[in-house]
Formats: structure tokens, sequence, C-alpha cells
């Protein structure tokens, strides 16, 4: 079933494009000031910003289109969960042993991830009802 992609929903994946992008930038650029900071290991910081990268190209594309796939957008949604969850899993692991810096920084970018998520979902809800 296709929606059709309201304002909101179109900004808030913009919105989601750009801070993943300013992230991406952040991490793959600024591994190496970043990483001494928060004790978080600079492979793992600039590897996250490369994943990133075509995330963002995805989340352009996707914001420019009149209409979309319902499951497209919910794999949106599980995406950014999925992320979430990882984060969270990393700072529980054992794998790292970021400073509180390196915690915060970690926790910060996988809250501002989750709301994305949430915001989605409710633009998904309300793309729904009118497209019903």
């Amino acid at each position: 079933m296709s929606i059709s992609i309201t304002t909101f929903l179109r900004n808030v994946l913009n919105i989601d494009a750009l801070v993943s992008g300013a992230a991406a930038l952040a991490m793959i650029v600024g591994a190496p000031l970043i990483a001494p900071l928060t004790s978080l290991p600079s492979g793992l910081l600039a590897g996250a910003g490369l994943v990133l990268v075509p995330w963002v190209v995805v989340l352009v594309m996707l914001a420019r289109r009149q209409t979309l796939s319902r499951l497209v957008m919910i794999d949106v949604v599980a995406v950014n969960a999925l992320w979430v969850a990882a984060s969270f899993g990393l700072l529980v692991s054992g794998y790292i042993a970021p400073n509180w810096l390196g915690v915060a920084f970690v926790a910060a970018q996988a809250i501002t991830v989750a709301v994305l998520a949430e915001l989605q979902f409710i633009g998904l809800r309300r793309a729904q009802a009118v497209a019903a």
C-alpha cells in the first residue's frame, strides 16, 4: 500500500538526513579528536560514520518522493530502532570501555535517533490517515 508523504513526514525525513549527515561527518572527520575524549575506538567512530553515508542518501531520496510504500517507511523506523538498540547494546556489551563522556556521546545520539524514529512513526500514522 502506498501512502502520501505529508509535509510533517517529509520534514522528519529531512531532519533525520541532516542529523545523520552531521553525525557522519563528525565521526568520520573527527574520529581522531573524539576518540581520546570519549575513550571510544577511533575505528568504531569512523566506521559508524561511514555506515551513515548511504543512510543519508536513502533518506534524502525518500523525502523527495510524493508517495511511498508503507513498508518502506516501516523499514526506516525499524532501522532507526535497531540503531538505538545496537547503541545501547554496545554500551552494555563490554566490547568497549568508554569514559563518562563516551557513554554520554553514545546515549545522546541513540536518544536522538529514538526521537526521530518516534516522529517518523507518528508521521507514518498520519500519512496512513491521509491515504485512507
